[in-house]
């Protein structure tokens, strides 16, 4: 159902509120979904008032639903009330907030006075008394100037003790409050912040449990902003088993205002700002045209609408009269000073050519034969009204260019009637020729068809009396302006802004193609601070398998891998992997995305416990009758030693020449194969790949001899080239 937000007054305001809990929160990959729970009974009217809604919550997203109970919920709209809070009901630690920065101010003011004290004792000096007219010179005694001195020196000793205390007193008390609002600025701001707030409050109407009496249980759904979730995973096995335990949790933060405490979290990878309405497709036909069907749902406006504010604008005139005769001035006609506005469509359907402006006399005797004018005169179709010309121009095609259009016979001018200003002065004729001229579009036909903004229900707002005449009566798009709640849901997106963990990856760039949703095994607690939270959502099996791969011919080092496979029904989206090797941490790795059944390899970092060389050997020589071929024979061999308690599989990877020359030919000596990852594109797996797998026993060694022979021709062979690689 569709919420606006509107203002508690009235029989409403007045009533009792229940309290609602937060039942489940589904967090998607921007936004969560929040689900609270309200019981009671229903009084009469069927009006019921449920609190405890953030402040953040998107007013278009409120819905209700009876969930336990007689009656439905007919209509439901967010409203909001003021709250005052005790000090005794504000959160300890704002107050202790405000009573440090209290004695900080204290000990500053202090401080100061000290200042100006020392300020005034250093400004002492002594005086000489103003000589008398005749008088002689007389001298002051030395004595009075040091006694004076000491004085001075020594009260500024004390004063200056006393400030150098004051000092570190006002260092330790700034270093305190900045403290406490640090540990502030990090709390939830779900607790009230200040004594008089305002609070959201979703008004309810449920029809058929007034007359039950009876107890209903109703469920409140709307949508909060800017909650964010990464997945992170902790793998723990042991060296040598085929399975591996990994938890799977998730880094949440929110900032709607309200903690998520013992809720029923789920996680989705679901977009809420992704449309999801169907794309409405329209047929093409050969034949004769037809009128465009009415969309369902919507009608034009009835005629004659504007003759409801007659008896409205002739009380507000009258008023405005006899307020003018008492010595008041009296209230300014609207559009006076100006033309008319243009044409506007009104929220059903409809255009009016002209504005309804203040009754009277003449307005009234003018009203019906506009009715009868025929949809023209109401602005259903037609031309648009031209301009007038100067006095004998030619008269032009109908629908032409204002600067073109035909004169139109004198007509009495209303700018005394009607509240216009008189038209501006007539407008050059234009030299073209008539023939010259475009033609006008032809009108539309059939009924007015309403845009997207009228077809939006939600958004449609009744314009009163006291709107402009093309406006007033109508359903106009448009909702109320809510700063507060604009302000909140600014605050509340503050965590978009929050730096990812390492090898974080956000669900909706991890999860590619598809949506999936996690539900929390245990209810969960999220306090609205701004910052991540961990909570552990499932426990999965996946399949291990330790490999060992090495490079030799780039590096004489053999590398840790694990094959992780997934052997269960979720997919796994890319995250940070902790990884534990026989209780012991080992280190922090880059999981990728896994679809359910798929594998990959998770790097672990050098293998010292294995070792490998590599020695090469080239023999170059002749063949053929006429010794016509160069042959290069390559000889490669590679030695691996296990050092490890256990047997390992050493996977050692090559690479061989590749040739486009048919002339050229490669022999590779036999015990290699090509190289390929089935989870990787094909322009990742090379052609000049090789691979070999070898099986170490535990302290065992093995030699692994490969290499190929390069065949060319003599007339093609390069003399004195590098034939080694």
């Amino acid at each position: 159902m569709a919420a606006e937000t509107t203002a508690a007054t009235g029989a409403d305001a007045g009533s009792a509120v229940w309290e609602s809990r937060l039942d489940s929160v589904v967090v998607h990959a921007v936004g969560a979904v929040c689900r609270r729970r309200a019981a009671g009974t229903v009084a009469d009217g069927g009006r019921v008032r449920v609190g405890g809604l953030p402040r953040a919550l998107r007013p278009e997203s409120l819905r209700a639903r009876v969930v336990g109970g007689p009656g439905r919920v007919a209509e439901a709209r967010l409203e909001a009330e003021v709250r005052t809070h005790r000090p005794a009901d504000l959160p300890e630690l704002r107050t202790r907030v405000e009573r440090l920065a209290e004695e900080r101010d204290a000990v500053f003011e202090r401080r100061t006075r000290l200042h100006a004290r020392i300020e005034e004792v250093a400004a002492l000096q002594p005086l000489p008394p103003e000589p008398r007219r005749g008088e002689p010179h007389r001298r002051t005694p030395a004595d009075a100037w040091l006694e004076l001195a000491d004085f001075v020196d020594g009260r500024l000793t004390v004063l200056h003790g006393r400030l150098a205390e004051l000092d570190e007193e006002l260092r330790l008390a700034e270093h305190v409050l900045d403290v406490a609002r640090d540990e502030l600025a990090r709390s939830s701001t779900a607790a009230p912040s200040r004594p008089l707030e305002t609070a959201a409050v979703a008004a309810l109407t449920v029809v058929g449990a007034e007359a039950a009496d009876s107890r209903v249980e109703l469920e409140i759904e709307y949508v909060v902003p800017g909650a964010v979730w990464v997945p992170t995973y902790r793998l723990s096995h042991r060296e040598g088993e085929a399975e591996g335990r990994l938890v799977l949790r998730a880094s949440v933060a929110q900032l709607t205002g309200e903690d998520w405490s013992g809720v029923r979290l789920a996680l989705s990878t679901a977009d809420l700002a992704r449309p999801t309405g169907l794309p409405r497709l329209r047929s093409v036909r050969i034949g004769r045209r037809q009128a465009a069907p009415a969309p369902s749902g919507w009608r034009e406006q009835p005629p004659g609408l504007a003759d409801l504010f007659d008896g409205y604008d002739t009380a507000r005139h009258s008023g405005a009269e006899r307020g003018a005769g008492a010595g008041r001035p009296p209230l300014p006609p609207p559009f006076v000073g100006g033309p008319p506005p243009a044409p506007q469509p009104f929220g059903g359907g409809g255009l009016l050519d002209e504005p309804d402006l203040p009754a009277s006399s003449l307005d009234r005797a003018e009203a019906p034969r506009r009715r009868k004018a025929g949809p023209e005169a109401m602005g259903y179709g037609g031309a648009a009204p031209a301009m007038p010309a100067a006095p004998g121009a030619a008269p032009g095609p109908v629908g032409a260019p204002p600067a073109m259009a035909a004169p139109r016979p004198a007509a009495k001018p209303r700018a005394a009637v009607r509240g216009f200003a008189p038209p501006a002065a007539p407008m050059p004729q234009a030299s073209l020729s008539q023939a010259s001229l475009p033609l006008a579009p032809p009108p539309p036909t059939g009924p007015p068809q309403p845009d997207s903004g009228q077809l939006d229900y939600a958004a449609l707002v009744l314009a009163g009396p006291q709107e402009s005449a093309a406006s007033r009566g109508r359903l106009l798009p448009g909702a109320p302006a809510d700063p507060l709640g604009e302000q909140a849901r600014r605050l509340a997106e503050g965590p978009l802004a929050l730096p990812l963990p390492g090898h974080a990856v956000r669900p909706r760039e991890a999860a590619g193609s598809f949506d999936y949703r996690y539900d929390a095994a245990a209810p969960a607690d999220i306090p609205s601070d701004g910052t991540w939270h961990t909570v552990t959502v499932a426990e999965l099996s996946v399949g291990l398998r330790t490999e060992y791969v090495c490079v030799p011919a780039v590096e004489e080092a053999v590398y840790a891998t694990l094959v992780l496979a997934n052997a269960g029904g979720h997919a796994l989206l890319a995250g940070p992997v902790e990884v534990s090797v026989d209780g012991e941490f080992l280190l922090t790795a880059a999981l990728p995305t896994l679809a359910p059944g798929a594998s990959r390899r998770v790097g672990l970092g050098q293998a010292e416990g294995i070792r490998v060389a590599r020695s090469t050997e080239l023999r170059e020589s002749t063949a053929g009758m006429l010794n016509n071929t160069t042959v290069l024979d390559h000889r490669v061999r590679v030695e691996l030693v296990n050092r490890l308690p256990h047997p390992a599989t050493v996977e050692v990877r090559e690479r061989v020449p590749v040739t486009s020359d048919p002339d050229v030919r490669i022999e590779e000596r036999p015990g290699w194969s090509p190289w390929s990852e089935p989870d990787h594109p094909a322009e990742d797996n090379p052609p000049s790949a090789r691979v070999r797998r070898v099986e170490l026993p535990a302290g065992g060694t093995a030699v692994l001899d490969g290499g190929y022979e390069i065949r060319i021709p003599a007339g093609k062979a390069l003399v004195g080239g590098n034939r080694r690689s």
